[in-house]
Formats: structure tokens, sequence, C-alpha cells
């Protein structure tokens, strides 16, 4: 069995609550705090028959490891998702999803933003996140809390070589779409409707070159003030929400 794991914040523990509260070990709540949010989460975590456990703000922050813990945190134990992508996508094929929608992040270790990425690509109903294991940030108590229970709903797949996963979606006739700043395309001169793989890079260095070549076709956001790009969860939310828009936003 894994070594459990913190999650804090209202969203994160309450998204766990409703989708695995037998995975939940203990919730620990800041007694003093007694607003209507504090009660009715108290309230929920009753009904879910969870521990509660009484701790002041300083206690909180010692486990959740961070002062931006809302006064909830909880021990929890790991939940994996124990399917390849491989195995993911033949479920989608099952259960009739004809245009499976992809996020694939190059480059992104920045806690907050994989955080904010899982959460609009949650919004946007992306099928699945897929990074490389070497340049990546992994799901931590940090990437829970910003993701406000997505990490808890998107898979998120993290590979050894990011470039053959990117031909093997190829090979499943998934499209694999680059964002670039000097892309030929806009993201609204594309059609995103049929299996699409959307790929964006870290910020500043953008995707690698070798991510970059593998890529079938390269678009770009237009930018018409003065700055020159976009955070990349942001980024994410525009292409994923435009691919939405294309397909009916069902």
């Amino acid at each position: 069995m894994s070594s459990p794991k913190v999650l804090f914040g209202f969203h994160a523990v309450g998204v766990r609550m409703k989708t695995a509260p037998k995975s939940i070990i203990e919730v620990y709540f800041e007694s003093t705090r007694r607003d209507a949010r504090m009660r009715q989460f108290i309230e929920r975590a009753k009904e879910a028959g969870v521990r509660l456990i009484e701790a002041d703000a300083v206690r909180i922050a010692k486990l959740a490891g961070s002062h931006g813990h809302q006064g909830v945190a909880a021990r929890v134990e790991e939940i994996k998702d124990t399917r390849t992508l491989d195995e993911l996508l033949d479920d989608l094929e099952e259960a009739g999803v004809a245009s499976p929608l992809l996020l694939v992040l190059d480059g992104v270790t920045d806690p907050h933003n994989l955080g904010a990425c899982l959460r609009v690509a949650d919004g946007a109903g992306a099928h699945a996140v897929i990074a490389p294991k070497d340049h990546a940030v992994g799901i931590n108590a940090t990437v829970a809390k910003v993701a406000s229970g997505a990490a808890e709903t998107v898979p998120y797949f993290m590979v050894t070589n990011l470039a053959r996963t990117l031909k093997e979606l190829k090979e499943r006739n998934v499209w694999i779409i680059g964002t670039s700043d000097d892309a030929p395309k806009t993201l609204y001169q594309v059609d995103l409707k049929g299996p699409v793989a959307l790929v964006l890079g870290a910020e500043g260095d953008g995707m690698r070159q070798l991510t970059r070549k593998t890529c079938d076709e390269l678009i770009g956001i237009p930018m018409m003030g003065a700055v020159s790009s976009l955070n990349v969860s942001v980024a994410s939310g525009v292409c994923l929400y435009e691919a939405l828009r294309q397909r009916g936003g069902q």
C-alpha cells in the first residue's frame, strides 16, 4: 500500500469526500473558523462518515506544507488510475468517443501552472493530460489545491518519451497540434472537431525542438496587446475551450 498523501483546501478535499470518501484517513479543520463555508464543509464531512479532527492553523499549515490551506487538510490514501494511455483511449473508443481531446504539456514544472491546467482541462472536458517524466511536475498537494479537485478527475500520464508517445497517438489518427508564437495559422483557423492532442510548452522556452518537429501542425494564439505570450494555463484554457466550442459545447 502506498504512503498516505495530503490534500488541502475546500475544493480538493471536498472532491475527494464526494468521489472516494473511504480513501480519507482523517480530515483536519481549523476549530476557530466558524463561517458558513466551514460549517457546510463539516456537515458534508459528517455525512460522508470521515474522521474529523480539530486543529489550529499552525498545525494544518505544517501538515499541508502551505499557509493557503483555507483551514482544511486531509490525510488520504493515494488513488491511482492503473490504466495506461492506450487503455484509456481503448476505453473511450468502446464508449463511443470518436474524437478524444488531449492536452500535452511539454516542460511545465511549476505546480501552480499544472494545477491550473488540470482545472481548465476538467472544465473543457479534456480526456487526459500528458507530460514527459523528465520535464514535468508530478501531482502533489499544491497541484491538487490549485486544481480545485481536477487532480482527482482528470487522468494525468507522465510518459518516458514524449515524442514517441505523440507518434503513437498519430497511429491512432490523433492530430497533433502544437502552439507556437511563429505559427503560420491561428487557433481559430484550424479544425479541432476530430481526435486532437493540443501541445503547449512552458513559458519562455516553449516546446522542445523534437516535440515541435513531431507535431502535425503549428498554431498560434492571436496577441493584440503589448505582451507577446500567455501563461501556459491561460493558453491551455483558450485552446481547449475553442475545441469545446467547435464541438458544440459537448
